[in-house]
């Protein structure tokens, strides 16, 4: 190999000659990948097999060191960076076409103080990672749904899951963040410290630089708690919906139900008959004093009647990682999502008949209640803002065949046109497909894109970090 085509950031093409990929090579700790190793393919998927992309190299970082090298490799001959969590993204933000893909997910060390009611934890790491190291204590972060997304872009886009009602965005509960800069400066940020790129990090994803570790707050939860799933049939599904939008606005922040209407999957806790055919299902969480929380779910469980029912005591972990088997690592997805200031009854009545039309076994409506702590800060005390949301929700579309694409994307869109009558104006930039560009980014953030601009145009002048939902610096 006498050289190596690679993109740069301006859409030209570069040859790194091989003397330059050899010395770059020799200067990781971890390993570099190319096109023709073995594992190349295996590196560069991601869980959203819709995107297809392909990397001229691949660095699977050790440490911070690495991550610097990298940083100022890529920098220096203009390349086109990327950066590789858990690869859960929806847009594929992880992956780049011809450039230098930072793969973090060998950085998956967690360290928890009790005394402090702490955790560092590397930017590799998986919700799960965190979940069972602050466990050991009966603590816990704010983090997601789904054990095996990677808690570096949860956090940076804000974060949302059970514990949100009751304690803020993830982000809210972020103590400081360890960062590599464009220029190859490792900094530390916090409310003392860097503050604006603190503020910045707190929702605007990965704008700003590499962040290599993040220190989170803890809060005493579990090891057991009350929660797991509950379903019905999907003709219940009105009363189901309208018993949930009360439970919504009236229930203690330690209570938080996720609504879904979909076909029932072959779980086991679900009854044979019912396989395949339209569900309405409820996963509950009850991450307070054990016996009020048994009583606060006896209502839930008594309803109607239920074709599946493990709402009990069960360990913290065990329902972090609850609805993993619906979100697996190959299939095609694709999401449309807003903000919503409540739960009204029409926007459950347009729910249930955009679900009557679902096209694939494995989609899914999903309302996420995220009403509670998050609405009791100012808009502008971090960049994801949002301050009256009260609803999360988010049209699933998941299936197998690239042949099926239109069809499910097209119930997606159809279905968010008309949810989207409902929102506050704004939405998740996390949930954000890759089609979905400058506007939907401006909603994401409203008031508050024009501070992340000039943070952009302060700390990443010149975009290196741009394979994300881009915030563009300012052009002096």
């Amino acid at each position: 190999m006498s050289g190596l085509q690679v993109k740069s950031r301006t859409n030209g093409e570069i040859t790194l000659q091989e003397d330059t990929i050899r010395k770059f090579k020799e200067s990781l700790r971890g390993e570099l990948i190319l096109s023709e190793d073995a594992g190349y393919d295996d590196a560069r998927s991601i869980w959203n097999a819709m995107i297809d992309r392909r990397p001229a190299l691949i660095a699977r970082c050790l440490g911070v060191a690495d991550v610097v090298t990298c940083v100022n490799f890529a920098r220096e001959r203009g390349l086109i960076l990327s950066i590789k969590g858990g690869g859960h993204n929806i847009s594929g933000l992880a992956v780049c076409d011809g450039g230098l893909m930072l793969d973090m997910l060998r950085m998956r060390g967690v360290w928890v103080d009790p005394t402090t009611r702490t955790a560092r934890a590397q930017a590799g790491c998986l919700l799960g990672d965190v979940d069972r190291e602050t466990q050991v204590h009966g603590l816990a972060a704010v983090l997601g749904f789904i054990s095996n997304t990677g808690i570096a872009g949860l956090t940076l886009g804000g974060g949302f899951g059970y514990l949100t009602r009751r304690f803020g965005w993830t982000s809210d509960n972020l103590l400081s963040v360890e960062t590599v800069t464009g220029d190859g400066r490792v900094v530390r940020a916090s409310e003392k410290e860097n503050s604006d790129l603190f503020w910045g990090l707190r929702g605007g994803g990965g704008n700003f630089g590499v962040v290599t570790s993040f220190e989170y707050k803890l809060y005493p939860i579990g090891p057991e708690i009350i929660a797991g799933a509950i379903a019905w049939r999907a003709e219940f599904a009105g009363e189901v919906l309208e018993m949930f939008r009360t439970l919504t606005m009236e229930a203690p922040p330690e209570l938080t139900c996720v609504a879904a209407l979909r076909m029932a999957p072959p779980a086991p806790w679900l009854s044979k008959d019912i396989h395949g055919k339209p569900i309405v299902a409820l996963f509950v969480c009850y991450a307070g004093e054990i016996n009020e929380g048994e009583k606060l779910v006896a209502p839930i469980k008594a309803f109607g009647s239920p074709v599946g029912d493990i709402i009990q005591r069960r360990s913290y972990v065990s329902q972090q990682s609850l609805l993993d088997a619906t979100q697996p690592k190959g299939r095609r997805y694709y999401w449309k999502s807003e903000y919503l200031p409540d739960v009204k009854p029409e926007l459950l009545a347009t729910a249930i008949r955009h679900a009557e039309g679902v096209v694939s076994p494995h989609s899914a409506i999903l309302l996420f209640p995220v009403n509670g702590a998050l609405n009791r800060l100012s808009n502008d005390h971090s960049s994801v803002g949002n301050r009256d949301v009260g609803c999360v929700p988010n049209i699933a579309a998941s299936w197998e065949k690239a042949g099926d694409d239109k069809a499910n994307i097209e119930w997606a869109r159809a279905a968010w046109r008309d949810i989207r009558s409902f929102s506050t104006g704004g939405t998740y930039v996390n949930f954000l497909t890759e089609e979905e560009g400058d506007d939907r980014i401006h909603a994401a953030y409203g008031n508050n894109y024009e501070r992340l601009v000039e943070v952009k145009s302060k700390w990443d002048a010149a975009n290196l970090f741009c394979m994300n939902k881009n915030i563009a610096p300012r052009v002096s």
